[in-house]
């Protein structure tokens, strides 16, 4: 989705190594199967299962803000030993992280405290660059303990980067730390010469405190507690620390953020409590991994690794949550308009009009060690952002919104037929503009994603098939915009443009003997005869003829293609196939949605609800239920449960949003807010769905409360439960192509 992930490999047909600079290296196992996430703003933490930070080789452990660690290390001790673990859980709205620990056997003799005679409960909270904990220790012995408390941290200020496993030739200076009587203060000045501090208080004197511990003489009489609340501020240039509020005063502040994010959006809940589950775990995901902007809300991508702005999984985000929650899209579509690329610069892969790929801050970035402070290397966000700002349009009838981006979507436009489509052929194909960038510019980005049937690598410019598809859905949406502000004669313009492309595509693109669309052109325009994921897009999109349909959705429904938890990127047998690759046979919850939402438009509702069935029995063996970025691709085997891939973000934007996204497409649903009406074509639910109740769905100024109920067949009846306002409920079947 981002930066390249796979680690650096010999390529057998053609001997050429591929250099992958800014890949997630997994050089060992991951630390900690169970590690807790929180996030706010331009923060995010990862704790273990303890709600400790362990400092472990290039572990992702760590409190970090604005793309720098600020805290790598961070271990609680009672008596020097490490408590056991009771449990940890994220709240279920991800407001805060729950610990519950106890005492080991202590000592010896008459002053031996057995374990279990002490409950510690840690409970952590972010806010955007300061860490609150608050530990309540309760003594349940029938005596009064006094206990040493220890607490061992330490901060490398190692940047995003260098924490994925890329090395510097050198770094900046590590700045003796400032101890007070109820704090330290860690420091690093960076060679872009910011100044960069953590700051640790505590709220008890410590009985002893120096630059990696701090400890604490804590007596408990019996039956009582004690507390201990510790702050972590992460501070950089001439942002210095602030007023700390009641501890419960930031926790109902950190939920109120949480609920802000989603307020006004949609409700809903279904007659099976684990898809309930699913689907609040993957709402309050959505709404962690949203910050504000200036624009508005914005959707960061996932955590660790991407934890910023993408243009891409931001547009993708905003179309899955679009039909409950459009103010997301609404926000992403003026952050993206606001960053806009104005000219051209080989080393950001920029051109005027071009939407931008991500944005980092941190010092590599601000150094140009990597390209990424403010990159374009993406060819596919451009033309869906145009995607975006129609559909958002259908979605609100926003009229104001549509004039504020008519302008940024014709520099879109611009872009398209001028930079995208370099010789003039009529497909978008890209090629970076200096070796620092990104040698894919697809969602599948890693260097060896585009290969030829034999696994030779494809040589760019490189025609991906899904970005045809989104140059003809671009259009057509851009059609639809210059009829809303007057431009007629522009809108017949693009939809000519799009029915030629249309036909174009199907000549150069439709492989019989495959039955599917190839994967690419390469720079020669030989076809990339591969059987991939990429093919379904041409679903989504609507460039597929509906004579292909049939043999492509099966093809990607048959065992090559379709796991039994979901559709794989690359079909089993291809040359480069691996289940364990980031992109090539691996499965993508945000990719299936998008397959999916495509099937259902084609008239084929039921292959959605496979989808959605296949994802679903695969959430229920993630760690709380979460959606992961990606996971394995190997064949569903009874009675086990899908393989998950070793560096993958969780929790993930748009893997958060594939479930909305797919009970979309499952109930064939289509908002017009214009016309003030919902539509449901030929809607169903999965055999372990009876019922589905949306409430509070809004269309212009009036809303409705649904319900969804299943019939034997499959089929479902849609009942208006409650009605304010001018809204229109059609349901039935039909499609027309």
């Amino acid at each position: 989705m981002s930066e390249p992930q796979p680690s650096a490999s010999s390529t057998p047909a053609t001997g050429r190594l591929t250099e992958q600079r800014y890949d997630v290296q997994a050089a060992s196992e991951v630390v900690d199967l169970h590690d807790h996430v929180l996030k706010h703003g331009e923060s995010f933490a990862v704790f273990d299962s303890h709600g400790d930070i362990r400092p472990v080789g290039h572990g992702e452990e760590g409190i970090y803000h604005r793309g720098t660690r600020h805290l790598s290390g961070f271990l609680l001790r009672i008596a020097g030993q490490r408590p056991l673990l009771l449990g940890s859980t994220s709240k279920l709205d991800n407001s805060r992280l729950s610990v519950d620990l106890t005492n080991p056997d202590l000592g010896r003799g008459p002053s031996r405290l057995p374990h279990s005679s002490l409950h510690l409960a840690r409970t952590k909270l972010l806010a955007d660059g300061l860490h609150r904990e608050r530990i309540v220790i309760r003594n349940f012995a029938r005596k009064a303990v006094s206990i040493r408390l220890g607490l061992r941290y330490q901060a490398d200020f190692a940047d995003l980067f260098e924490v994925r496993g890329m090395r510097r030739p050198r770094r900046g200076d590590v700045l003796a730390p400032l101890l007070t009587e109820r704090g330290v203060l860690l420091r690093y000045r960076g060679l872009d010469g910011v100044l960069r501090r953590t700051r640790i208080g505590f709220s008890l004197r410590p009985a002893a405190i120096d630059a990696r511990e701090a400890t604490f003489r804590v007596d408990i009489p019996a039956g009582t507690a004690r507390t201990l609340e510790i702050s972590v501020g992460c501070e950089s240039g001439t942002r210095s620390r602030r007023a700390l509020p009641p501890f419960e005063q930031a926790l109902l502040a950190a939920r109120r953020e949480l609920a802000l994010v989603m307020d006004g959006s949609a409700t809903m809940i279904t007659s099976n409590e684990a898809f309930n589950d699913w689907l609040h775990r993957s709402v309050a995901d959505v709404a962690m991994l949203t910050s504000r902007t200036p624009a508005g809300w914005y959707p960061h991508a996932g955590v660790p690794w991407f934890s910023t702005p993408f243009g891409r999984d931001g547009i993708v985000t905003g179309l899955q949550t679009l039909w409950m929650a459009p103010r997301l899209a609404r926000g992403v579509l003026g952050y993206l308009a606001s960053t806009q690329a104005t000219r051209t610069s080989a080393a950001r892969d920029a051109q005027p009009g071009k939407i931008l790929h991500e944005a980092r801050h941190g010092e590599m970035a601000a150094l140009g060690e990597v390209p990424f402070r403010r990159y374009y290397g993406s060819h596919d966000a451009t033309p869906l952002f145009v995607v975006l700002a129609a559909e958002y349009w259908r979605r609100t009838a926003d009229r104001a919104s549509v004039d504020a981006l008519w302008p940024h979507v014709e520099r879109a436009l611009a872009w398209m037929e001028r930079y995208g489509d370099a010789d003039g052929d009529g497909f978008l194909e890209y090629a970076r503009a200096a070796d620092e960038g990104l040698v894919q510019q697809g969602w599948k980005d890693s260097d060896d994603s585009v290969f030829h049937a034999d696994g030779a690598l494809a040589e760019p410019p490189i025609a991906l098939c899904e970005l045809q598809g989104y140059a003809y859905a671009a259009r057509l949406a851009a059609a639809d915009l210059a009829d809303v502000v007057g431009r007629r004669d522009r809108a017949a313009e693009l939809r000519t443009q799009a029915d030629e492309l249309r036909g174009r595509f199907d000549a150069e693109f439709w492989d019989d003997e495959l039955g599917t669309y190839v994967l690419a052109l390469d720079g020669a325009k030989r076809p990339c005869r591969v059987r991939a994921s990429n093919a379904g897009h041409a679903l989504f999109t609507g460039i597929a003829l509906p004579e292909r349909v049939e043999r492509l959705a099966s093809g990607l429904l048959a065992a090559a293609s379709f796991s039994g938890w979901g559709i794989r990127t690359v079909a089993a047998g291809e040359a480069r196939y691996n289940p364990m690759s980031y992109h090539n046979g691996s499965i993508w919850p945000h990719d299936n949605s998008l397959i999916g939402l495509g099937l259902a438009r084609y008239g084929r509702p039921a292959d959605a609800v496979r989808l959605l069935s296949g994802l679903f029995d695969a959430s229920r063996h993630f760690e709380l239920g979460r959606m992961p970025e990606l996971f394995c691709g190997f064949t569903r085997r009874e009675g086990e449960g899908p393989t998950r891939y070793p560096v993958a973000c969780a929790p993930q934007a748009w893997a958060a949003g594939a479930i909305f996204l797919l009970l979309q497409a499952s109930l064939g649903m289509e908002i017009d807010a214009p016309a003030g009406c919902v539509r449901f074509r030929d809607p169903r639910l999965p055999d372990f769905m009876d019922e589905v109740l949306i409430g509070t769905l809004r269309v212009g100024r009036g809303s409705v409360d649904l319900g969804l109920g299943r019939n034997p067949d499959g089929s479902a009846e849609v009942s208006v439960l409650r009605r304010r306002g001018q809204v229109e409920v059609v349901s039935g079947q039909g499609f027309e192509p």
